[in-house]
């Protein structure tokens, strides 16, 4: 259980380094009210990933980043996945490269 704990930390701080490093309008996001999660959706939306991909790499279901998605189309107003990214590009969020 110690090297599994070992193991997931690494994970988790590489995540969180990943996360901090990724230039994004904080301002911007906590105006429209999208939380840390749909922020992590949203850029992996932005990266081009599909909902199991975001799901497989996030870990949670497949469901749960639909129910995601649907909440940031709301927040963005819009109603279409290019729209979403669009509206993400002008807010700061940028594709990984």
């Amino acid at each position: 259980f110690f090297f599994l704990g070992l193991y997931f930390r690494k994970k988790w701080m590489k995540k969180e380094k990943e996360m901090k490093a990724s230039p994004q309008n904080f301002q911007g996001l906590r105006k429209l009210g999208i939380s840390p999660r749909e922020t992590e959706v949203l850029q992996e939306i932005v990266n081009g990933l599909s909902n199991k991909e975001i799901g497989d790499k996030l870990f949670v279901s497949e469901s749960t980043v639909r129910s995601h998605v649907s909440s940031l189309y709301g927040k963005l107003a819009v109603k279409r996945r290019p729209q979403a990214i669009s509206k993400a590009r002008e807010l700061g969020i940028q594709e990984n490269q």
